[in-house]
């Protein structure tokens, strides 16, 4: 009895041992869907992943292209504008400085020293899972810098100075006082936002390498 209960269980064995090789080599129509369906959702899937982290290695590169811009601007106005005026009589450098401070409030400026955080932010918001470590990081520090130093020291400080120079008269005697306190503190937050954006600068170009090197 017991060696036919052992002969029975041996072949029951083989017959599903068979089936099972048959439906893995020659799988119904419905398994054969199913795999076709979610090959297909694997690859949407890949392609996803990849435009969304090539539209964040784009967003990043605009982002390092606008902070060095700023970073050009702002020196350029402490090395070479300001030091010119400052040679001026306070009449002049006051006008030249108040026509400046009108003309420069522009759609180009404004979309790139706006435009340059408002990038940092959804390079970061993009690549949060796209991204390495490292080049977050970057990204994290390099806007976080440019965002204090550029738009909020801008804010803060540069933007309240070209008001008060704007109310004055610059042929009077308190525009004359005005312009030497304007001169020196103006000059001194420029510093302050050039620094900022030549280490944004940086930081956001590393992240680029490390972006393109971990792509």
């Amino acid at each position: 009895m017991l060696p036919q209960c052992f002969s029975f269980t041996l072949s029951a064995l083989n017959h599903v041992s068979e089936d099972r090789i048959i439906f893995r080599n020659h799988p119904p129509r419905q398994y054969a869907a199913k795999l076709r369906v979610r090959q297909s959702i694997a690859g949407h899937q890949i392609m996803d992943n990849q435009l969304v982290t090539t539209l964040a290695q784009s967003i990043l590169i605009s982002a390092a292209l606008g902070s060095g811009m700023m970073a050009g601007l702002f020196c350029a106005f402490s090395n070479f504008v300001m030091r010119a005026l400052s040679r001026l009589p306070p009449t002049r450098a006051i006008s030249a400085m108040q026509s400046i401070n009108e003309v420069i409030v522009r759609p180009a400026f404004l979309i790139v020293f706006l435009g340059t955080g408002v990038a940092c932010a959804l390079a970061f918001g993009l690549g949060w899972q796209h991204l390495s470590k490292d080049t977050l990081a970057y990204v994290t520090v390099g806007g976080a810098v440019y965002a204090l130093g550029s738009i909020a020291v801008t804010i803060a400080f540069n933007v309240p100075l070209n008001n008060r120079l704007a109310a004055v008269d610059p042929e009077s005697e308190e525009g004359a006082k005005m312009w030497q306190v304007y001169l020196t503190k103006w000059t001194r937050w420029n510093n302050i936002r050039s620094i900022a954006t030549i280490v944004s600068t940086i930081l956001l170009l590393l992240a680029v390498l490390h972006a393109k090197g971990s792509a």
